[in-house]
Formats: structure tokens, C-alpha cells, sequence
């Protein structure tokens, strides 16, 4: 019997496909090169970004200045609910370069190239030139790499991580199969063991449920676990251990004696871990996005290559209908897709169903799956492998495809953010490569794979026109409207510290901030205008290649709009002028050195502003979100006040400063009136400081101290 389910992509292209694609040299300077224009030349601006970006900065420059590598601190605090390795890669880049956003953004940006180019290499040992260089293209120029790498988190990383372990994984297997040399075996084993123990040490066990399951379901379909001898399984887990078990049991160690007597054993792995997957996480200051859009906004995040999805889709379609004829269902077994059916439901009613309940069916759906494919089998011989790889592009299609399932899986059934699946890109960009890369190659003799890339053309180019279109509008309509170099003057965003999304900024855009976006905004219009237009023409010369590169390149000049608009945010979405400020007012002596600064409501509002002033701030009405566990320990510093504790010190003792976000402006007002005077504001942000300054010169608002 033949088990045939995987398409048949030639690991070498045709001479009709080959000719013109650049020689791995030239393409990996190429894709250098637009690193370099996309990601290395973003890494100046904007400023630290309040919330996360700035939060995790400062966990890192603590480690920096206080090299305690074991226990992550912000303002002071325990910050013991992330993995370590980002907080030291940055924390070593701020000892070279300083501390600033280029250097806590660097790390990533490296992360992003290495991404690149293991997804070349990968597709092209795997498939071919031409789909590993449209891999690498995709990776630098898709709408969410470039945007999820915009501020301090470790998903690149973690992806890099996990790819890499990937990757080794396949190696041994298929050296052992072909009778290679045991020494690359065995490195091969080492480095999966170790990527794995840095992905661990990145964003913590979600690792191991990633790799772990796409791996064990890989050797019990293909029956590659009879080989597990070749993935050094004893000295591959000790090898893991060394690596990835010091800091866990040195941070438990260091971290006891917390809220209700737990420690960081608990809060990490308990709280963070399965607490956060079944939605109980303590403090619940998180979201999760609607089963809809959580599939829908993939579209988004891989654009502008997943409106060419139709490609994989197709040639997925093809291999199960090859594989459906190779393998007839048993007569008596009729109800092979209605376990499907019901977790497909399950998953888009997520919401209303209890999470432990929907993962129990997706467990058994798997064991059901594996008994049906066995079932297929009536007449094969004992020992047939359920699913047949044979050549590189068979293995590492049905790998990917696992993982990339298992990631998305997983996060539709916890809580998420819109970027928790950033580690499923590259797999599924890999895969469309190859497939995109077959489409070209059939596009004049198989109706279907033209159709597929017309389809993707037509939808760019309508997406295209109709974004210019927008954008030509705005500017038109903006054009007597003066340059406002604050944005956030013009955006309506009261209430924004309430989102819990990482994309919730973007509802905030009204039509004069057009004014202030002017260069931005004509270089996407002029792009989306011209670009997928001259994309598609090209496909219908059949000039794949040009075609393939002229879409990237609108894309890249598209994310270079996207980053000056972005960097046009920096007053609103940073506080580093408030903070700039502060030190201002110190050191032309209108306030006293180390005069002691407030932050109003959670940190997060103002993280840039101890990052920037290098050093702590109390905190009023702030015990909250972050800092709720940490502020439980014992020796934890007072930094805490409450609105009682403000009004008591206010006007008394030390000269005090007090930032106060846009969204709490209110309740200062209300808590006290006018005594108080305005020092700077920005964004709806606002200074105040509780008596006149030292120095007369300075202006200040007409409210004074009563």
C-alpha cells in the first residue's frame, strides 16, 4: 500500500524556476541588507515605551547595574513572573552601548536576522533556492514580525529558540536513516537539547509544550520513535538540566516568603504557567481576544503573504485527496471528520466553554486520530508508519505543519495576546514558501495554482487601492492643518491605560492626527498605489521572481512608513520627555537634586520615567497589576502610598513631583483641587509639583499652592 500524504515539492526547482534566483551569497546579503533597512534602522526611535517596553527595560537594567542575574527587580520590586535570558542579553547590551532604546531593542532585532537566515538555510535543504529565499523574505518584511519586535518582549527569541530546536530535531533522524556520520548526530541532538533549554529559560515551560508535543506526534506518526536512541535522550536531558535548571532553583531559593507564604516556585510556575492557561491568573489584568478575530487578524499579522495562503491551502487539500485515494476509509468507519467538527465548534464558542473540558477534547481528538490512521490501514504490514516522510521536504512539511497547529491551538483555548503565536511564523512561512514556490512553478500548466496567486494578486491590489485611497483622502482633507509635533494632542484616548491588548493604540487615530503624519502617510499611499499593481503585472509576464521581490518591497517600504508614524507616537506612548523634565528642573537647580518623584496609578503608565531617570519613584494608588506579588515580601522598599498617604505629604517636607497619566487626570483633580502646579504636559500627560520653583524664571501655571 502506498501512504502518501504529503505534497510532492522537489527539493531542487525546475530550470525554468531556477533561472534568476540569486546564489545563497548574493541572497543572504540581500536579505542582510533589508534587515538592515527595515529592523537596524528602527532601533533609534522612538523613546522607551511606557508599559511593557520601559517595565522589562528596567528588570534588565537593574540586572545591569546591580549584576544579579537571578532575581528580576523593577522600581525595586520582585519581578518574578518572567524567564531570564531576554532581561540578560539586554542587561548586556545596555553595559556596551548604554541605556537606551537601542540597546534594549537590539537583542531582537539580531534575533530577527538569525530568524531569517535559519529559515533560508531550513528551506533550502529542505525544498529549494527559490523558497528559501522567498522564506527569508517574508520573515523581514510579514506586517506582525515587524511590528511584534517594536518593543521589549521576548516572542523573537523564543521563536528563534524553538526553531532552532526544530530544526536539530529533524537532523539526526534523517542522518540515521541515510547512515551520515554519528558525529553530526550527535551535535545535531546537543544543539536540539540546548536550543530547547534557552527557549525554556525564554519564556518558560510553554517551550516544552510546543516542541514537545509537534515532536512526540511526529515520531508516533511517522514511527521515528524507534530511532530514539539518535536524539541522546539521557545525556540530552542532562545537557538540558545544566543549562536551564541553576537559575529556576536559584531564583526559588532567593524568592520565598511572598503573598500567603508562596515564593517563586509558586508564582512562577503555578500562577504563571497553568493559572495563566486556565484564564485564573493572579492579578487578572489581561485579556483575551474573540475567537474570530484571534483566527481572522492572522491575515494581518503575515501580511501581506497570507492573502496568497490559497497556495498552501490548495496543495494541503491535494495531498489529503492523494492520500484519501491511497488510503480508502473502512466502510464501517464513516464518522471520521465529526471529531473534527465538534472541536472546530469548540474552539470558536471557546468563550462560553470551560477550557479544561475543550483541551480533554483535543486530546482525545488526537488519539482518535492516530487510531483512525491506523484503522486506514487494513492491509498494511505490521510496523507501516502511519504517515511516510521520505524526503526532507516530506519531514519538515508535516513538522512545521504539527507545530504550527499545536501553537495556534493552544492559544485559542488560553488566554492570549495577539502576538502569543508569533513562534507559529516562521513554521507557517516556511511552508508557504514552498508552497508559493510550487504555485510559480505550475502557474502556466495547472489552473488552479494561477487561480491561487491571482486570487492573492487581486486581493493585494483592492487592499492596495483602497488603503491609498484612505490615505489620500486623509491628507487632502488635512492639508490646511498645521504640523502638531505632539499627536497626542489630536488623539482621542482617554481611557487608554483600561486596554489590555497590545493593539488597542490603534483605535485611537482620528482624522487631524493625518496632519501630523503627512510623510508617513504618502510614502504607504504611493506604495500601496503602485506597488501590488506592478506586483501583478509582472505574475502575468510570468516574471515570478521580480514579482515575488516587488511585493516585498512595498511591504518594506510600508513598514518604513509604519515606523516614522510610529516614532511620530513617541510623546504619547512614551514619557521620556516628562522624564528629560524632571532632570532639566534638577540641573539648573529649580528643584533639588533627587527630588523625590510620583507616579500616580499602576506603574506601567509612566514605566519610561524611573527607566530614564535611573532611579526609583514611588508609587500612589499603584500596589497593582506587576508589582501586586512582589510588593509581599518582606524586604520589599516603601514605595507604596495611598491617596491619603499623597494628600498628608503634599506640600510638606521634601519638594515632591507627580506625574499623572491622562486617564487619571480626574481623580487628581478631584483629590487636589488646585493645589498643585503644572510643570510640563504632554500627550494629556501632566507633571505637577506640590510648591513654586526655586528658580523664577521658569514659567509656571497660574494654579498655586493654597
Amino acid at each position: 500500500m502506498i501512504n502518501q500524504t504529503l505534497p510532492e515539492i522537489t527539493s531542487e526547482p525546475s530550470a525554468t524556476l531556477s533561472r534568476g534566483t540569486p546564489q545563497r551569497s548574493t541572497a543572504l546579503l540581500i536579505l542582510t541588507g533589508l534587515w538592515l533597512i527595515i529592523f537596524f534602522s528602527a532601533l533609534f526611535a522612538p523613546p522607551m515605551l511606557d508599559d511593557a517596553d520601559a517595565t522589562h527595560a528596567n528588570a534588565a537594567r537593574h540586572m545591569a547595574l546591580s549584576g544579579d542575574l537571578v532575581t528580576l527587580q523593577v522600581n525595586g520590586i520582585r519581578y518574578l513572573e518572567k524567564a531570564p535570558l531576554p532581561y540578560w542579553l539586554v542587561a548586556a547590551s545596555f553595559r556596551i552601548f548604554g541605556f537606551n532604546t537601542f540597546a534594549a531593542h537590539l537583542p531582537q532585532a539580531i534575533g530577527v536576522l538569525l530568524l531569517a537566515i535559519l529559515g533560508f538555510l531550513w528551506a533550502e535543504r529542505a525544498f529549494n533556492s527559490r523558497a528559501a529565499l522567498y522564506t527569508g523574505l517574508s520573515i523581514l518584511t510579514s506586517a506582525g514580525v515587524f511590528l511584534f519586535t517594536r518593543y521589549f518582549i521576548p516572542e523573537v527569541l523564543l521563536s528563534l529558540f524553538l526553531a532552532v530546536a526544530l530544526y536539530a530535531f529533524l537532523q539526526p533522524l534523517h542522518e540515521k536513516s541515510t547512515a551520515s556520520s554519528s558525529h553530526k548526530d550527535t551535535l545535531h541532538a546537543y544543539i536540539m537539547w540546548a536550543a530547547l533549554a534557552l527557549a525554556v529559560l525564554t519564556k518558560g515551560l510553554v517551550a516544552l509544550v510546543f516542541f514537545g508535543g509537534a515532536a512526540i506526534l511526529y515520531l508516533v506518526l511517522t514511527g521515528e520513535y524507534k530511532n530514539w536512541r539518535a536524539l541522546k535522550p539521557f545525556t540530552g536531558v542532562l545537557l538540558f538540566l545544566l543549562i536551564a535548571a541553576p537559575w529556576h532553583i536559584l531564583a526559588g531559593l532567593r524568592n520565598t516568603g511572598g503573598m500567603n507564604g508562596h515564593g517563586f516556585f509558586w508564582f512562577y510556575f503555578v500562577n504563571e504557567h497553568f493559572l495563566r492557561f486556565l484564564g485564573r491568573r493572579y492579578p487578572r489584568d489581561y485579556n483575551k481576544l474573540p475567537g474570530y478575530l484571534f483566527w481572522t487578524l492572522h491575515l494581518v499579522w503575515l501580511f501581506p503573504w497570507a492573502l496568497f495562503c490559497g497556495t498552501l491551502v490548495r496543495q494541503a487539500i491535494a495531498a489529503f485527496n492523494r492520500y484519501n485515494q491511497a488510503n480508502p476509509l473502512p466502510s464501517d468507519r464513516t464518522f471520521f471528520w465529526q471529531p473534527f467538527a465538534v472541536v472546530v465548534v469548540g474552539i470558536v464558542l471557546r468563550d462560553g466553554f470551560h477550557i479544561p473540558y475543550l483541551f480533554t477534547v483535543f486530546l482525545a481528538l488526537i488519539g482518535f486520530l492516530v487510531y483512525e490512521l491506523r484503522r486506514r490501514q487494513t492491509d498494511a504490514p505490521a510496523g507501516t508508519p502511519l504517515v511516510r516522510v521520505a524526503t526532507p521536504a516530506q519531514q519538515t512539511t508535516l513538522l512545521l505543519g504539527l507545530f504550527s497547529a499545536l501553537v495556534l491551538v493552544f492559544f485559542s483555548l488560553s488566554t492570549n495576546q495577539e502576538y502569543y503565536t508569533f513562534p507559529a511564523y516562521l513554521p507557517l512561512l516556511i511552508l508557504f514558501a514552498a508552497a508559493f514556490t510550487r504555485a510559480e512553478q505550475t502557474y502556466a500548466s495547472d489552473p488552479a495554482s494561477r487561480r491561487a496567486i491571482t486570487i492573492g494578486h487581486a486581493t493585494l491590489t483592492v487592499i492596495g487601492v483602497g488603503v491609498a485611497i484612505t490615505l489620500v483622502y486623509g491628507l487632502w482633507t488635512s492639508r490646511h492643518l498645521p504640523f502638531v509635533p505632539d499627536i497626542g494632542e489630536l488623539l482621542a484616548h482617554r481611557n487608554v491605560g483600561d486596554y489590555t491588548l497590545s493593539m488597542s493604540h490603534l483605535f485611537d487615530l482620528t482624522g487631524p492626527s493625518f496632519a501630523a503624519l503627512r510623510l508617513p502617510a504618502t510614502l504607504a499611499a504611493l506604495a500601496f498605489l503602485f506597488g501590488p499593481t506592478a506586483a501583478w503585472l509582472l505574475r502575468q509576464q510570468r516574471r515570478h521572481l521580480a514579482s515575488t521581490i516587488t511585493i516585498a518591497l512595498t511591504s518594506t517600504v510600508f513598514l518604513l512608513a509604519a515606523h516614522i508614524a510610529f516614532a511620530r507616537f513617541g510623546p504619547m506612548l512614551s514619557s521620556q520627555n516628562l522624564a528629560a523634565k524632571i532632570q532639566q528642573l534638577e540641573a539648573d537647580g529649580s528643584v533639588p537634586p533627587n527630588t523625590q518623584v510620583l507616579l500616580y496609578g499602576d506603574q506601567s503608565y509612566g514605566s519610561s520615567i524611573p527607566f530614564y531617570l535611573g532611579r526609583q519613584v514611588s508609587l500612589v494608588e499603584g500596589r497593582s497589576s506587576s508589582m501586586i506579588f512582589g510588593s509581599t515580601f518582606p524586604d520589599a522598599p516603601h514605595i507604596f502610598l495611598s491617596n491619603q498617604d499623597l494628600l498628608t505629604a503634599w506640600g510638606h517636607g521634601p519638594r515632591k513631583i507627580l506625574f499623572v497619566p491622562l486617564e487619571k487626570r480626574d481623580d487628581i483633580d478631584h483629590l487636589l483641587g488646585e493645589n498643585k502646579i503644572l510643570l510640563h504636559e504632554t500627550s494629556g500627560k501632566a507633571l505637577f509639583t506640590d510648591r513654586p520653583l526655586d528658580d523664577p524664571s521658569h514659567p509656571v501655571s497660574t494654579q498655586e499652592v493654597r
